[in-house]
């Protein structure tokens, strides 16, 4: 039996590749999906009546991937044909649900062996921000998260940073340690000479207060650097 549209015609061809992506969905995963196939699970709910296929495609080439769809602006996303307010707001929400996701893999327990998390964490956090943000993740005595706090923000290549500000934060939460982070918005995750100065003007301060800074991390949209690693403290 021939369906038939809400004018007598047959049935968009769109609903019938819409099934075969939630069918695929289904038995295979998000993970083994394309990103364009993802994008457009995500933007049928806000888009009904629309082949999504082709604006999932303009999206990530607008964009240039998957995550940076989910991090652009609103006023940005909407530039594209086809995304209006809603769908607009619906990959904001996507992305929001993916960095509390992120969050709490590092606030429920992690300990520092499991540094992975807390660098996805932060890249998922911070990552693909169009301007710089400082952020101080508080530990307590175990190397668990009591807190992780946007300190500053700034411009696209710059954030003030005031360290009595985030040691006074930390005796006030009881943290034993913390971890700076903050990012490049150009990419490019190398440390400048202000951000080593900085770092070790915070280890002075806390450490004769019993506060330890375990490392600071510098991250951008696919690479990171560790202050740590780096030996620059």
């Amino acid at each position: 039996m021939t369906g038939f549209g809400e004018k007598g015609g047959d049935l968009p061809h769109y609903l019938d590749h819409r099934e075969r992506v939630r069918e695929r969905f289904n038995e295979i995963g998000g993970e083994s999906l394309r990103d364009y196939e993802l994008l457009e699970l995500i933007l049928f709910q806000a888009i009904p009546r629309v082949d999504t296929k082709p604006i999932a495609k303009a999206l990530l080439a607008r964009f240039g991937s998957f995550t940076e769809v989910l991090s652009a602006p609103p006023a940005r996303l909407v530039e594209v044909k086809g995304v209006g307010e809603r769908a607009a707001h619906h990959l904001k929400v996507t992305y929001a649900a993916s960095q509390r996701f992120a969050k709490d893999k590092v606030r429920k327990g992690v300990e520092l062996g499991s540094w992975s998390a807390v660098v996805d964490h932060c890249r998922a956090a911070m990552g693909f921000e169009p301007v710089e943000q400082f952020r101080v993740l508080f530990l307590d005595k175990r190397n668990v998260l009591i807190a992780d706090e946007v300190q500053q923000s700034g411009t696209v290549d710059h954030t003030p940073v005031y360290p009595r500000e985030v040691v006074k934060r930390a005796l006030e939460l009881s943290a034993t340690a913390i971890i700076l982070v903050h990012n490049h918005p150009s990419g490019d995750p190398t440390p400048s000479r202000a951000d080593i100065s900085m770092t070790k003007t915070l280890v002075d301060i806390a450490k004769p207060l019993g506060i330890a800074v375990h490392d600071h991390i510098i991250v951008g949209k696919n690479e990171h650097v560790s202050f740590r690693s780096l030996k620059l403290f």
